[in-house]
């Protein structure tokens, strides 16, 4: 009897499997723009507000400033400057999201690796994206850039990232855990949080919890992990997985969509290249790559991604060279994903 049930549960799994590869099957990324009006970029801030998709800033070159336009777009194809100077400086690999009706601009990084370069812990603010407010000159945690944000329980959350993008070491990195109500008034949720201090990585919500993904640090020696840990107050730590399905690797982009966890493209020095491919979890310990069919955008690192429209689309990046076209995915209504978690 025993035999006979674990038959049928394998041979359950294995259905689940082949449903989830065809659904897969039949997925395909849509080029919707291959050069959108603004100037090619990687590592700029993004976010979606007021019927938007929205690009702040971001990298042209390590030895010039970087850029301060504000740009975006209702369908990805056609895109609105709404600023080309605004008041922040520090828009390489900066901290954006939205919050109480506001888009967020905090920390980054200016000047790449010229003398004058810095890393900022100032607080910018804005309803329209051609005014904004500084909260916040010099918050309560130190400057940095290459942090994960997110919105949880009804605050701001920032999480690790390095004080010094370039000529930095792992004494840089941070793992340290902060929020705020309001921006301007930081409280400190944990000095040394249960995952090693990284740059680079991703933090999602999903499940009333909160998900660190990969990340590691870049310059002047190369760390990656694709671990994930998750927490139900910014405190305290799961570790969900010391090795995900998905290869290690540093300034990749990560959504939650249709209730699953995204981890979209990146770049990895072992081996040195950049990824093209997708990976999706319910749970953060199981992982399942996303087989679409037809034309993919080129492998990149350090890209937008947005959740809009009930779609994933990824802007910009890294191939090489710099690039500024648009991609979304859409899943089918039914589309269930793989849902093998016991």
């Amino acid at each position: 009897m025993k035999i006979n049930i674990l038959i049928l549960f394998v041979v359950s799994l294995l259905i689940q499997n082949i449903a989830a590869t065809a659904q897969d099957s039949i997925v395909q990324w849509k080029l919707v723009q291959d050069d959108a009006a603004w100037v090619s970029r990687d590592s700029q801030g993004e976010v979606v507000y007021d019927g938007y998709m929205w690009i702040f800033g971001g990298w042209h070159s390590s030895f010039e400033a970087p850029p301060r336009d504000v740009w975006r777009s209702q369908n990805g194809s056609e895109w609105e400057l709404v600023a080309d100077d605004a008041p922040w400086l520090h828009s390489d690999l900066p901290m954006s999201l939205t919050f109480n009706d506001k888009m967020w601009m905090m920390g980054g990084w200016y000047n790449g690796r010229l003398e004058d370069r810095s890393a900022s812990n100032s607080v910018w603010s804005s309803k329209d994206g051609s005014n904004w407010t500084l909260e916040a000159k010099q918050a309560q945690w130190s400057p940095r850039c290459a942090a994960a944000t997110v919105t949880f329980k009804g605050k701001m959350w920032i999480l690790g990232g390095t004080t010094k993008y370039y000529y930095g070491d792992n004494n840089s990195l941070l793992n340290d855990v902060w929020y705020s109500e309001d921006g301007e008034n930081w409280i400190l949720a944990t000095e040394n949080a249960e995952w090693p201090p990284r740059a680079f990585h991703q933090a999602v919500v999903l499940d009333d919890r909160i998900f660190i993904l990969g990340g590691g640090n870049y310059d002047p020696d190369y760390l990656g992990y694709n671990d994930v840990w998750s927490s139900a107050d910014g405190v305290h730590w799961v570790q969900e997985t010391d090795n995900a399905n998905w290869h290690e690797r540093i300034w990749f982009s990560s959504v939650v969509y249709r209730g699953h966890i995204w981890v979209i493209g990146g770049w990895s020095n072992h081996p040195y290249k950049n990824w093209s491919d997708v990976w999706y979890s319910k749970d953060g310990k199981n992982w399942k790559e996303l087989q679409a069919k037809g034309t993919m955008w080129k492998e990149r690192h350090e890209h937008s991604a947005f959740v809009f429209q009930d779609k994933i689309w990824i802007a910009g990046g890294m191939t090489p060279p710099l690039v500024n076209d648009v991609w979304s995915l859409k899943l089918p209504d039914d589309w269930e994903g793989f849902f093998d978690y016991k």
